[in-house]
Order: structure tokens, then sequence, then C-alpha cells
């Protein structure tokens, strides 16, 4: 699988291949995946329960290691690191926003990002990113305070602060109905335009494709089919 264009390359990965071993069983969850992505590449997975999505992007972000083939980031080989190389992998070049939101309930939206700054070498400025993803109004509010699409762009803002080069989304919208998701997917869709931060999003939902620069569509551990977009469309104008 190629990048859309000639950027530079930010993921390379030959070959990658992941089996779970559950006693005398062994379960392939990924079957040796090609696939590049660019330098502040939009693409979506789609694809079934079970079809390697997850599995694809924990390997992405440094959470877990193939069992065959190889994965290199700007050239660097993530295969056989170590469980401190990967931890400071993922602190400095990967952001998680997951489909469930985890803030801190007991700290405000600012201080639930800050806390994430606070671990990143060259961190943004936590009101700025509030302000990024349009909640800087709502700075000083617990999570209780917050709707579901105000918690999850908090969590956001909590993956950006730390100025990562990609976002891995595992159903970011998942939990929210369809116009507080098409918000959610505009903070995401500004991130990856005005930061240039590349942006990998699982979902379910057919339609969120048509957002991205690539679609990659996946199916027993493989990527079974790839489509571009050459003018992906604005999360307002999917139909949900």
């Amino acid at each position: 699988m190629s990048p859309t264009d000639a950027k530079a390359s930010l993921y390379s990965a030959r070959g990658l291949t992941k089996i779970y071993v559950m006693g005398e069983v062994e379960v392939p969850a990924l079957r040796e995946v090609d696939l590049e992505v660019a330098e502040s590449e939009h693409i979506v997975l789609l694809g079934p329960s079970g079809s390697g999505k997850s599995t694809l992007l924990h390997m992405l972000g440094g959470m877990d290691r193939p069992s065959a083939g190889t994965l290199a980031f700007r050239g660097r080989d993530l295969t056989h690191e170590d469980d401190r190389a990967l931890t400071l992998f993922r602190r400095e070049h990967v952001g998680f926003v997951f489909q469930f939101y985890n803030l801190v309930p007991s700290l405000t939206a600012l201080e639930n990002v800050e806390m994430a700054a606070e671990i990143a070498s060259d961190p943004i400025d936590a009101r700025e990113v509030l302000d990024l993803v349009g909640l800087a109004d709502r700075a000083d509010h617990f999570p209780a305070q917050l709707s579901g699409g105000e918690q999850q762009r908090v969590a956001i803002a909590r993956a950006v602060v730390k100025a990562p080069d990609v976002l891995l989304c595992d159903e970011p919208t998942g939990a929210l109905d369809a116009s507080t998701g098409i918000l959610v997917l505009e903070v995401l869709q500004h991130v990856n335009e005005k930061l240039g931060t590349a942006l990998i999003v699982i979902t379910h939902n057919e339609a969120i494709g048509d957002t991205a620069d690539r679609v990659l569509r996946m199916g027993s551990g493989r990527i079974v089919h790839e489509a571009r977009n050459e003018t992906p469309r604005a999360p307002s104008e999917i139909r949900w």
C-alpha cells in the first residue's frame, strides 16, 4: 500500500503478522500486512470486528509487537525494541483517542490536558489546545459538567497537547450521536490540517471513510481493499 502522494514516509510495514497463542490454539490477528503511511496522511480503517483493525492500530502505537514482519517509524525499526524504548516512542510520537474518554473525574478539563502535557518533552500550551478543539470556555469545568461530545474533545486535546506526530483513534465517535460525532470528526480533521498530525481512525461507519485521504478495508487480518479520495469530504457533508 502506497502513501497518497510524495510526502515522506511516517510508517512502513512489511509482512506484519500477529499470532496470539491460547493454550494449544494459534489465533492469527494480522497476516502479512504491508502498509505505508505518509506524514500528515489521514487514513480510515474499516472492517468488521475481528478483522485486525485494533491489532494493527496497537502495532502502530507501539503497544504490541509483531510475531513476524517489520515495522518502521521514520526509518526507525520498532520491531525488536524493548518496553522502555516503546514507552518513550509512545510518549514522544503518538497520541491515542478511544471510544471512551477516560478522563480523571476530579480534574477540570484544563487539568486533564495539563496532566498529559507534564510527561511530554515539548508540549503545546494546554489552553491553546483547548481553544483548538473549541473548549476554551469550558476549561474550568469537570467531566461531569460536560456533554459526551465535549468530553471526547477534551480527550482529543489531551492526546494533542504533547504535539504527537500521529493520532491513533479507535472508534472515537462510537459512543456519540450523529450530530455530536460530526463535531468530533471536525475537530480531528482540524488537528490534521492545522498541525499536520497524521490521523488513523478505526470505525465501523462507512460514511466516515469519505472524510479521509485513504480508506483501507480489513478482513481476516489483511488489508483487502484500498480506496483513495481525491477530494475528501467535510464531516458535515457525510450521511451518518
